[in-house]
Formats: structure tokens, C-alpha cells, sequence
């Protein structure tokens, strides 16, 4: 019996407690009805909520005024709006389907957290789950696209996905329950209808039980995609490192992945790279290193031995001045300045987050800026000047790191290349009697 199932599915899916409060997205279709019915019969504290998208004229104006009687009559909460869809979709520049299904969970989100509701309850059902499945399968999906519609995602719960849409007419039928017919459903222009209509009947000529056979595989996908997402979080733990908020990708341990793009296309989904930018990634292993590639929010960097990904942002730019009594900087970097007497049991500790300057020889204001080509300096230990694109080089920056670099000048010359090496002109010295300690604070 359709209830029994129902109370199971959500118990056993953990859906929602009986006494949480349930947002239900009601349309007055055949399968909303259904699901508004038996949410009543539990006795759940539940809200109705409608949108008319205004797409079919006077039908979505009497759908309105169906759902609202229907609320008015069991004396349920009522949250209704109208959308111009229509106008939406040419504005943003998506299909009518796309921008419907937006402005819907857009609204409904706005209305849970408005009226304090728990969750919303969506009314898919088994057959929805098929036809996604094919859709999916149609356009081209990884294995997360053909594991069907989930029964929880976040705070949107779809209680009605075990039921076929023949058992819900049944039940209906059954206990003399009116809904809405809509007009649009029949219609085979839109790919769902399609596949609803006239793909699916095809099959159901090769298989009779086609829809539960692919709701079956759809069950040991969902196992599948379990096992593939463990085993892909294991090579990302031992492929990966993150660091100032980069994140870097040994190309070494890729190499050892087979097959390696579908690795790769997995480490870098998060950050929007599509397949075909992962195959050219692929294929830039044993190439020059500096080749960029950019997702709408990302920027990957093929360096020598890693692929560097770090998230878009405007580089850092302009001139900070530091005065003579300035204690802590906070932007662009976070220092610490200390002014300190030369004593003789003065010790001087080694870290390339520490500087150690002398005082008299340092020309105020400091200037802190980032490096740009022409910057030379004198290495600490050396006598001649050397070019810091030289310096990169040596010491094998790469792209990433050299726009990270901050300058620390003094006088027109370079005192410190910020948290690498400090200019031989400005050291400690025996004759040394004042000394400015900068500090790099770790945030």
C-alpha cells in the first residue's frame, strides 16, 4: 500500500522527523496532489507552496486557484508567486525549463528559510527518475549523472521517488482525489515528453518491466559511484597538497594513474576545467612548463614537476610605504618591524620568514611592492648584482610563486626579496649597531 511505503521510505531514507516542519512544492499536478495527501494522513506540520510561471495563460491562473482551494479547504499554510519566465529566460539567456526550475528552488529556499520550515518536499517519482536517467545518458554524463535523482539533497527531499506514476494515478483514483492536468505534458517538443511519450514505449516493446530494470541498474550505479568516489579520494589524498591556497598536483603520481585524464578530470571537476581542457592538460606533461589554462573561476599552471591551481583573483599591485616607527603591517603582507639594539649576546636565527636589517643603512619610508622586470639586487653572500628574473630561475619559481613575490625597497635598492633572501648591502655587520627585525606573521 502506497502510505506504508511512503512512511517507510521516508524513515528509512531518514528524510525528516514527523515532527519537523515540511515546505511541500504543490503544482496540482497528478503527483504533488499525491504527495500533499499523504504528507496530510501523517500528520506532519506541513506549508504549501505554488509558483505560476506564467507560460500557459489561463490554465497556470486555475492551477492557482486549484492549489490555493486546496490549502483554504484542510486549512494548510499557503505561500504563492507569479514569475514572468518567460521574460527571465530571454534576459539570462537559458531555455524556459532552465529558468522555471531556477526561479522555483531560488523562491522555495527563500521561502523555508522565511517561514522556518525544515526541508521541501518535491514531488518526483520513480518515473521522473528513468527519464532523467536517459536524458543524462543522451547528452553524454559521468557515472554521477546516471545515478538518477537522490531522495535527499540538502534541504530538498523527494519522498515519492520509490512510486511509480501509475501506482500514484491508482491511488488517486482509488480515494476519488481531483488534480490538475497539464496541457504541456502531452506536448513531445520538450526532451522529457519525448522520451516520456515515445522512447520509453519503444523500449517497453523489447523489456515490459524497462522502467524498473533501469531503476534496478540505477540502484547498483549509485553502489558503483560509491566505490569510484572512495577510490578517487584515496589518489587525491596521496596526488595533492594544498598550500596558501593553491593547490598543487604532483605530475609524477598522475602519470602513475591509469587512465590519467579520467583522474585528473575528477581532481579538477571542483574547480570547473572541462574534459577537453584536462586532455590538453594531459598532453602538456612533457611540455615547456609555464602553459596556462583558465576555468571560469580557476587558473591552472603547468609547472616543472606539479600543476599549480589556484583560484582567479587580481594581482596584488601598488606601493605600501613603511615609516620608521610602523610596529605591524596586515596588507598586503603581515609583518612585524622590531627595532633592536646590537648587544653581544645578540643571536640572529635562521628562517626565510624572518629578516634581519641594519637600522642605519635602511633609508625611510621602506617601500613594499611587488617585483617587476629590470629588478636587480645583491644576494646576501654574493659581491655582484644579479637580475631577480635571474634569481628565479636559479631557484626554480615558478609562475605562481614570482607573482607572489614582494619587494622590500630602501633608497631605489632592493633590501629583502620578501621570505627568500635579503640584499648583501643592508646585512648585519660587526660594525653594526642598531638592527630592524622584520617578522612575516603566518595569518
Amino acid at each position: 500500500m502506497i502510505q506504508t511505503e511512503f512512511h517507510n521510505f521516508i524513515a528509512i531514507n531518514q528524510l525528516c522527523q514527523l515532527n519537523e516542519r515540511v515546505l511541500l512544492g504543490i503544482s496540482g499536478g497528478i503527483d504533488s496532489i499525491c504527495m500533499f495527501h499523504l504528507f496530510r494522513q501523517l500528520n506532519i506540520p506541513i506549508g504549501i507552496a505554488h509558483c505560476n510561471f506564467q507560460l500557459r495563460g489561463e490554465e497556470s491562473d486555475e492551477d492557482e486557484k486549484f492549489v490555493q482551494a486546496l490549502a483554504n479547504k484542510y486549512d494548510i499554510p499557503f505561500f504563492n508567486i507569479r514569475f514572468n519566465t518567460a521574460e527571465v529566460a530571454k534576459k539570462e539567456g537559458i531555455s524556459i525549463q532552465m529558468a522555471a526550475r531556477d526561479l522555483r528552488y531560488d523562491w522555495f529556499e527563500e521561502t523555508r528559510n522565511k517561514y522556518a520550515y525544515n526541508y521541501i518536499a518535491i514531488a518526483h517519482n520513480m518515473d521522473d527518475v528513468v527519464e532523467t536517467f536517459l536524458i543524462n545518458l543522451s547528452r553524454g554524463s559521468g557515472i554521477k549523472g546516471l545515478t538518477g535523482i537522490k531522495p535527499k539533497s540538502g534541504y530538498i527531499i523527494r519522498p515519492l521517488i520509490f512510486s511509480s506514476r501509475k501506482e500514484i494515478k491508482e491511488y488517486l483514483d482509488e480515494n476519488d482525489f481531483d488534480f490538475r492536468e497539464d496541457s504541456s505534458n502531452a506536448s513531445v517538443k520538450y526532451s522529457r515528453n519525448l522520451i516520456r511519450h515515445k522512447i520509453i514505449p519503444l523500449f517497453e516493446q523489447l523489456n515490459p518491466s524497462f522502467r524498473e530494470t533501469i531503476a534496478e541498474n540505477i540502484s547498483r550505479l549509485k553502489d558503483v559511484e560509491i566505490i569510484y568516489n572512495e577510490h578517487i579520494n584515496n589518489e587525491i589524498v596521496s596526488s595533492i597538497r594544498y598550500e596558501n591556497e593553491r593547490s598543487y598536483i604532483l605530475i609524477k603520481k598522475l602519470k602513475e594513474l591509469n587512465p590519467v585524464h579520467t583522474f585528473l578530470y575528477e581532481f579538477l571537476k571542483p574547480y570547473g576545467f572541462s574534459e577537453t581542457q584536462v586532455l590538453n592538460i594531459v598532453e602538456s606533461f612533457d611540455h615547456t612548463p609555464g602553459k596556462q589554462f583558465l576555468s571560469p573561476t580557476h587558473r591552472l599552471i603547468k609547472d616543472r614537476e606539479e600543476l599549480i591551481v589556484e583560484e582567479k583573483s587580481s594581482l596584488n599591485s601598488g606601493y605600501h610605504y613603511i615609516d620608521a616607527n610602523t610596529e605591524n603591517i596586515e596588507k598586503p603582507l603581515n609583518l612585524s618591524f622590531i627595532q633592536l639594539e646590537r648587544t653581544n649576546n645578540f643571536k640572529l636565527f635562521k628562517s626565510n620568514k624572518l629578516g634581519y636589517f641594519d637600522l642605519n643603512k635602511l633609508e625611510f619610508p621602506l617601500i613594499l611592492r611587488k617585483w617587476k622586470k629590470g629588478d636587480y639586487f645583491m644576494p646576501l653572500g654574493m659581491k655582484n648584482l644579479k637580475k631577480l628574473s635571474d634569481f628565479f630561475i636559479d631557484n626554480k619559481f615558478s609562475l605562481s610563486d614570482k607573482e607572489d613575490i614582494w619587494i622590500l625597497e630602501s633608497g631605489n635598492k632592493i633590501a629583502w626579496i620578501v621570505g627568500h633572501r635579503i640584499d648583501e648591502r643592508f646585512k648585519i655587520t660587526d660594525h653594526t649597531e642598531k638592527i630592524l627585525k622584520i617578522e612575516i606573521i603566518e595569518k
